[in-house]
């Protein structure tokens, strides 16, 4: 592709409402260009490196022996009421009604389009398994649609659903998918982890995540320093022992801590380490009040809280609920002699506290001395919800955990039954009896691993296009005016097409500073540059965009060795 005829505009100010370098990187090289806002069109420079990945997944996903169709993207209300999800994923739907009336709204997923496919169709054991895939747009109404392609209203997706005759047949399935995806992002050529992970709306049993792993990652994940255990914070565990019972703490005791609502105050007012207080958290789950307690110096889970009480919707008490709902008053809850109907539930790192510190339900006032066994009543039980720290002992083996930030690009589910018996997809056994089809699911976010690549691959200059995505494989630049240097790079150029290589000729009318930063900015693997001073030496100058690396080679013969550097990168 000539330069001069492609749609490629560049930008050299740094774009004013982007945050993170994919962004501004994608808009700068001219990939994409916003719409409103979480929408994008995708350029031509960008539409290849979409396609670059598209072929790639589906070539893993036809390898497993997956079958691909295309799911219509607007689904009708029916089959969301029919999962109980119409009102779950409520405000992330973009819905609407059409002429007559019907509740429509545009897919942010398929699960449910699949269970309508298949439930009149697929009767018998003899028709399964199967595992059908799409790559499609999907809609998602955002709340904060920000960071460019990375969280965007509509964005392109890989999603496949594997059904199955039992949960044996589901974790084949699954296993496949974990190998495909691990195969997809290796020859991407990023530097990914799997992790153990929530499955959140999506609902089902196991769920690992594909991310990648950059310092702009919105996810934070814990990995072992050495054995192979990852999982997302939201579902990460630690290793502790339980101190010893310290002996019983003398009667309880109100005291005075006039403004004295977090941790940090009390410590001071009270001279008593966090690790010695008890921090009441005030939620509702599905709007019935209860109530976490975690240790002063840990964070609450929410995920892990809200998977506890199962709820579909977890949300913080609003200081206002505090004395109707709780008994209390906001900033000074605390366990003892909280209202009946309020639930408690408890981290395990403080079952075996001794003369903790806990707010008293009284403005200015904590108590001291408490026991939580002996003083708190109606707690259900010790569990996990704490989030974990860096060099926390890993679960498995003892190790120390570190925690990165990541970004994730691949999701895999077992959804098991939930969607075929809500929506009756069922077949008959070899028995004649009637079972549920035993469903996964499966996406890759195709834009979003466009836009986490450039994240794990740029410098200060531009994108260092990973080769399997590149948008194209060499970049030659022709310095100069004269005839000679414009005949021999497009000579080049046609060498490097009949030699099946991808190659960009920038053949502009501009100054070779411009040429050059464009150059770096868009990020192809290899330069090769055009110039007078190297044709008259019978040379063209070659850089290598990752590394700076730069070399001079023979003119005659360039396709050739250029072809040759390129299985070398």
């Amino acid at each position: 592709m000539k330069l001069s005829e492609y749609y490629l505009p560049t930008l050299k100010e740094e774009p004013a409402d982007a945050h993170i370098p994919s962004h501004r990187l994608m808009l700068r090289s001219g990939m994409i260009r916003k719409l409103s806002a979480g929408v994008y069109s995708y350029l031509p420079l960008g539409y290849r490196v979409i396609k670059k990945i598209q072929s790639i997944v589906r070539e893993e996903m036809d390898r497993k022996g997956c079958q691909e169709l295309l799911m219509p993207a607007m689904q009708t209300s029916e089959i969301w009421k029919e999962s109980e999800r119409w009102e779950d994923f409520g405000p992330l739907m973009i819905r609407f009604e059409d002429r007559q009336e019907r509740e429509y709204c545009l897919g942010p997923t398929h699960e449910e389009v699949v269970a309508d496919l298949i439930r009149d169709e697929i009767k018998s054991y003899k028709k399964l398994p199967y595992n059908l895939y799409q790559i499609q747009t999907k809609v998602r109404d955002e709340i904060r649609p920000r960071f460019g392609l990375m969280r965007a209203r509509e964005f392109i997706m890989k999603d496949a659903y594997s059904l199955d005759l039992d949960f044996e047949g589901l974790d084949e399935s699954y296993q496949d998918m974990y190998e495909a995806y691990s195969r997809v992002f290796e020859r991407c050529g990023l530097d990914t982890r799997v992790v153990e992970a929530d499955t959140g709306a999506m609902g089902g049993k196991d769920s690992h995540e594909f991310m990648v792993l950059a310092d702009s990652g919105e996810d934070d994940l814990a990995f072992c320093t050495e054995c192979e255990y990852a999982a997302n914070v939201e579902r990460a565990t630690a290793d502790f022992e339980l101190e010893e019972s310290a002996e019983k703490a003398e009667s309880l005791e109100k005291v005075h801590t006039p403004g004295a609502t977090t941790i940090e105050e009390l410590e001071s007012m009270l001279e008593v380490d966090s690790s010695q207080m008890v921090k009441t958290m005030a939620y509702f789950a599905d709007e019935k009040p209860v109530v976490a307690l975690v240790r002063g110096d840990d964070q609450l889970n929410e995920v892990k809280l809200r998977n506890y009480f199962e709820a579909v919707t977890l949300r913080p008490a609003e200081a206002e609920e505090f004395s109707e709902h709780f008994g209390s008053v906001a900033g000074f809850i605390g366990p003892v002699d909280l209202k009946d109907d309020v639930e408690i539930v408890a981290d395990r790192r403080i079952q075996n506290m001794s003369s903790a510190v806990t707010g008293a339900n009284e403005r200015d006032y904590h108590l001291i001395n408490v026991e939580i066994d002996r003083d708190v009543e109606g707690l259900r039980e010790y569990t996990d919800l704490r989030e974990v720290k860096e060099g926390d002992s890993c679960p498995k083996c003892g190790a120390s955990l570190e925690i990165k930030a990541g970004i994730e690009v691949g999701h895999i589910f077992k959804l098991g039954t939930k969607y075929s018996e809500s929506m009756g997809a069922t077949y008959l056994d070899e028995n004649g009896s009637e079972k549920p089809i035993v469903m996964g699911s499966y996406g890759i976010g195709i834009s979003r691993l466009a836009a986490a690549a450039i994240e794990q691959n740029h410098d200060d200059k531009g994108i260092v296009w990973p080769k399997p995505l590149a948008p194209f494989q060499v970049e030659i630049l022709a310095l100069g005016n004269s005839d000679e240097v414009e005949e021999e790079a497009k000579k080049l150029y046609q060498e490097l097409q009949a030699e099946g290589v991808e190659t960009l000729l920038d053949d502009r009318d501009e100054r070779a500073g411009v040429k050059f930063n464009d150059a770096e900015l868009i990020g192809i693997p290899l330069q090769v540059i055009v110039g007078s001073r190297s044709l008259s030496e019978g040379k063209v100058e070659v850089e290598f965009r990752e590394s700076g690396e730069q070399c001079n080679i023979d003119r005659d013969g360039a396709a050739e060795r250029l072809t040759e550097m390129l299985e070398d990168i």
